[in-house]
């Protein structure tokens, strides 16, 4: 495997060897994933994906010394662990709200469709968490470092925790009219959740002008946007949305507007991480 860390970047650093494995990954599992008949993607996506996120987090290597990988495997496979139930979260909510639903998923039995969408959702927190750390380590990052200071007092968490649970309600009581509350009453509540518990929440850091993170996790979300919708076009099982009145300028199958979901929808992810798993891996630095 040494032979395959020989070329370096401009810092003198190696290509890990497991950037190799990614990009093999992604060059093999992509083009299957198109043209191959039947049901491909359904064994597919997890590899396809571990490609994405083994490249990006060799990527990250190779230019700041460190990645999730590098400073903790343990931790960058528990990332996986807890990616499956926060994303199945989603899917119970989407039972109520009928927002996307996967074409193909009645050729497999109800315990194979589980255990395979299980092993592909694990792969959505550690793909927008590289894709963040990615982005963090460019210098143009370093003008978010001292940005407009965000008041988060007490007041603000219980106002926040308060209008979350409205929209949940109402996102329940009228789906089709307040689904769009998917993507921002559970950030409203679980940011205050962690506050309150002790644990480390992101509007500590936009209190400090230091907006580095949720613009890495914003930017990071709409970049693995970007690649789950191309990905998914010419996928089978695939997803498609059912978004009332804003099924209009299509980016593969999702409308131009609600790629706008995926910034909330970060935020959500790194809250819930730092909710259920508080000494996680913290976005670019030391774990």
């Amino acid at each position: 495997m040494r032979a395959l860390e020989k070329p370096m970047n401009r810092n003198g650093r190696r290509w890990p060897a497991w950037g190799w494995l990614g990009l093999i990954l992604v060059a093999v599992c992509w083009p299957l994933n198109w043209m191959l008949p039947g049901v491909r993607t359904a064994y597919l996506f997890f590899p396809l994906w571990l490609g994405y996120i083994l490249t990006v987090d060799a990527l990250v290597q190779t230019r700041s010394g460190n990645s999730l990988w590098s400073r903790s495997p343990k931790n960058f496979v528990l990332l996986f662990v807890i990616s499956a139930p926060v994303w199945w979260l989603f899917e119970l909510i989407n039972l109520r709200t009928a927002n996307w639903e996967y074409l193909g998923g009645e050729l497999f039995s109800p315990l194979e469709f589980n255990l395979l969408s299980t092993l592909s959702f694990s792969t959505v927190i550690p793909a927008v968490f590289e894709t963040a750390e990615l982005l963090h380590s460019f210098s143009w990052m370093r003008r978010f470092a001292s940005a407009p200071r965000v008041q988060a007092t007490p007041a603000t968490f219980v106002s926040l925790f308060a209008g979350g649970l409205v929209m949940l309600v109402a996102m329940l009581i009228w789906p089709k009219t307040f689904y769009p509350f998917v993507w921002t009453s559970l950030v409203f509540i679980v940011e205050p959740l962690t506050y309150w518990t002790g644990r480390r929440y992101f509007l500590r850091e936009l209190r400090e002008g230091d907006w580095r993170v949720v613009i890495a996790l914003s930017l990071g979300a709409v970049t693995c946007g970007l690649f789950w919708e191309m990905w998914n076009y010419y996928s089978f099982p695939k997803w498609i949305y059912h978004i009332p009145g804003l099924a209009f300028l299509h980016i593969f199958e999702m409308p131009i507007l609600g790629y706008g979901g995926y910034v909330p929808f970060a935020l959500e992810l790194y809250a819930l991480k730092n909710l259920m798993w508080p000494s996680g891996p913290r976005l670019g630095q030391d774990d």
